[in-house]
């Protein structure tokens, strides 16, 4: 009964052990590290891709068949070139600073692996103890057993 008792108080005493990375990481995040996480969750997706090369697509047509003689960039789309190279100069960073987040997340999370190995090692060897102590007594009462025979 003893036994049971503690089992019960001992597994409400105990809290989780491995706290959420998720939540550690998510709330020490600024508006501009979120707003990376999303520029480049956009930016990775098909239907940006897909999206993006139609209004490319678009362009060419619009400039070079539609408005022929009065096209606002003709041809090479010297504008266009100089709209993309403008976009890539702003999202290539922007999308560094979510890799380099995503780096530290991966290593909050090694680090949390870690100490959650270090725990269940120590709490392993604690066992291992616990069930030497307890064939020692069985081997003990054995004895006894056989002595008063």
């Amino acid at each position: 009964m003893n036994a049971a008792i503690r089992f019960l108080v001992g597994s409400l005493r105990r809290g989780p052990q491995a706290p959420d990375l998720n939540r550690l990481f998510d709330d020490g995040q600024t508006y501009g590290e979120r707003l990376a996480d999303r520029v480049a969750a956009i930016g990775g997706s098909w239907r940006f891709i897909i999206g993006f090369s139609l209004f490319l697509l678009l362009w060419a047509l619009l400039n070079t068949l539609v408005l022929a003689r009065h096209a606002f960039d003709p041809f090479p789309f010297i504008f266009l070139n100089l709209m993309l190279s403008m976009l890539a100069a702003l999202q290539a960073p922007i999308i560094m600073m979510s890799q380099n987040r995503q780096a530290a997340k991966d290593r909050l999370d090694a680090r949390l692996d870690y100490e959650t190995n270090l725990r269940s090692e120590a709490q392993i060897a604690s066992l291992h103890d616990k069930i030497d102590l307890l064939l020692a007594m069985a081997g003990e009462r054995e004895d006894a057993a056989g002595a008063a025979d």
